[in-house]
């Protein structure tokens, strides 16, 4: 038989994704039908007769609506969703991504975007909060309706703010349009303005949902409700009175009482029986004795504190061993994408940690360290034994950290976190750009001071000044015509000895190899004499040096290419 497709709403943080589904829920429950909407942990089920009901006008042939109905998901931003994993990509069968169509596209937004092109999740668009563009009237819960009723310069402004969605989503690599302007629902995505508040869009948004999964993916949703149960584990709780239980989506089989349940541990699967199954009648939590896919469920297990969210879950009233090895294999796909160096990546679970490899795999970052829980002592170890400095960070998605003497980065989006990271690695490749410039050899041009010869020989005395670039003690000097002078040992400004001078400094500098009268005179051009080797690391540099000293560079590369043409290329 068909399950419910489950659909998964998610989106940036207050765009509207709990108002629609509580909208959604309320619409599709007339007087005296409350029975058949029961709200699920984390969830609403959906009967397709109540989503007929409400879209009336909409439906041509309801005979041909063979699904039963959906399983709503709300996410909180998108954690739930990352924790909807089952073996190849993600539980949801579609995602609803719900956008404020008065602030467009926020992070939190893209990186949905990204997590569900990874997970290759069909998905539609709702443009939420239609009812506050400026002017709009409010009418009829179809959109089509209240559409016809709304000034032209309202219409406008609509189709403004959707192309700038349909503008961005295109830099993403994706095609999308206005729902009833779609041409092709396997090649476009479909965007539904909608109103939480009103209602407007609903019917709509509803049908195209109904429409997607009749017709893409009627072979996926064949289940056997009679066959042992398989499912992943949204979240863990400790249930006051009840001790810990796990709030879980079934999508396959059933579960009852007393089943025994193999469930993806931290370290290793866990092995134990169902205590005790919870879910809510309207809003009083109460005791059920079993369920069937696809629905969401509460479990009460009697040890827990091994597993977290995003950890599969399958009944295994025999052959034990066999299903421990599959959960495992499972749970190994996310913990052993890891490279032989890189940063070390925290979160907490395995559904976001699934995620936040997957991004920073696609920013071109390496991971050497992947897992569950707090930022430790032991990343931090980790982090700080790593040889290359790009990598000597720790980032962590919604997890505790430690005082470290390494950078941890944790947010609780992950978007953000890839963007902290790219800054800082910034930042670090300009410190140690600096400490290199640092240590090689700098471009200078300095001009011997007429009157100003203090000391002839051993070493020779003179004033300079420096007309471009940099002049370090302790390098090498040549003339203009490539003869070499030996080295500059020191330097003097106004009787202090110095380490550096740059351009129209004047100073007195020592040649111990140089006569006065001989190889040098006054008014001397003269250039620091720059090793092959620092050349080539300074034309890498070359965007921390100044604009005089790039241009001695060129001038003392043209001196030495007069000897040997191909220096420094």
């Amino acid at each position: 038989m068909l399950r419910k497709p489950i659909i998964t709403f998610l989106g940036h943080v207050d765009h509207g994704k709990s108002s629609l589904i509580e909208r959604i829920s309320h619409a599709t429950i007339t007087k005296g039908e409350a029975g058949l909407i029961t709200q699920g942990i984390h969830s609403y089920l959906v009967p397709m007769d109540a989503v007929l009901k409400l879209a009336d006008a909409l439906v041509k042939d309801a005979a041909q609506v063979k699904i039963p109905g959906f399983l709503l998901i709300d996410s909180p931003g998108h954690a739930a969703f990352n924790n909807l994993r089952k073996r190849g990509g993600n539980l949801a069968d579609i995602a609803v991504l719900v956008v404020d169509l008065n602030q467009g596209m926020q992070d939190q937004t893209l990186e949905c975007l990204e997590i569900l092109k990874s997970y290759k999740t069909p998905f539609v668009i709702v443009a939420n909060k239609v009812d506050l563009i400026p002017g709009w009237q409010s009418g009829s819960a179809s959109f089509i309706a209240s559409l016809a009723r709304q000034r032209a310069e309202v219409v406008q402004e609509l189709d403004k703010r959707l192309y700038n969605m349909v503008a961005k989503l295109s830099e993403f690599g994706l095609n999308a349009e206005r729902f009833d302007r779609v041409d092709d629902f396997a090649k476009q995505i479909a965007l539904v303005p909608c109103s939480a508040v009103t209602g407007e869009g609903l019917p709509e948004l509803l049908m195209t949902i109904t429409g997607l999964a009749q017709r893409f993916l009627s072979e996926k949703l064949e289940i056997d409700i009679v066959a042992a149960g398989k499912g992943t584990v949204l979240e863990v709780k400790d249930e006051k009175g009840v001790g810990t239980t796990l709030d879980v989506v079934l999508y396959d089989g059933c579960l009852k009482v007393g089943d025994q349940l193999v469930v993806g541990g931290l370290d290793k699967p866990v092995v134990s029986r169902v205590k005790g199954l919870l879910d809510y009648v309207g809003k009083k939590l109460v005791r059920i004795h079993e369920v069937s896919a696809a629905c969401g469920v509460r479990i009460v297990l009697p040890d827990a504190s091994a597993i977290v969210g995003g950890m599969p879950l399958r009944v295994a009233n025999k052959d034990v061993e066999t299903v421990m090895l599959e959960v495992q294999e499972e749970v190994d796909q996310v913990m052993l994408e890891i490279d032989a160096e890189g940063i070390v990546a925290k979160a907490d679970t395995l559904g976001s940690l699934e995620a936040l490899l997957g991004l920073l795999h696609k920013a071109g970052l390496l991971v050497k360290r992947a897992a569950i829980g707090a930022v430790t002592k032991k990343d931090v170890a980790e982090a700080l034994s790593e040889r290359d400095p790009l990598n000597r960070v720790v980032v962590g998605f919604n997890v505790a950290t430690v005082p470290a003497d390494v950078k941890v980065i944790t947010n609780q989006v992950i978007y953000k976190i890839i963007e902290d990271v790219a800054v800082w690695r910034v930042e670090v490749q300009k410190q140690l750009e600096a400490k290199e410039l640092e240590k090689v050899a700098r471009a200078g041009k300095f001009l011997v001071v007429p009157g100003c010869i203090f000391r002839q020989s051993s070493p020779a005395v003179v004033g300079i000044r420096v007309l471009s670039g940099l002049v370090r003690a302790g390098g090498s000097v040549m003339k203009k015509d490539g003869t070499k002078l030996g080295a500059l040992k020191s330097l003097q400004v106004r009787n202090e000895t110095v380490v550096e001078v740059k351009k129209d400094d004047e100073a007195a500098v020592s040649l111990p190899d140089v006569v006065v009268g001989r190889q040098l005179l006054e008014n001397d051009i003269v250039y620091t004499d720059i090793p092959e080797a620092d050349f080539v690391k300074l034309k890498r540099l070359r965007k921390y040096l100044k604009e005089d000293e790039i241009v001695v560079l060129k001038e003392i590369a043209e001196v030495k290419r007069k000897e040997n043409p191909v220096w420094g290329v």
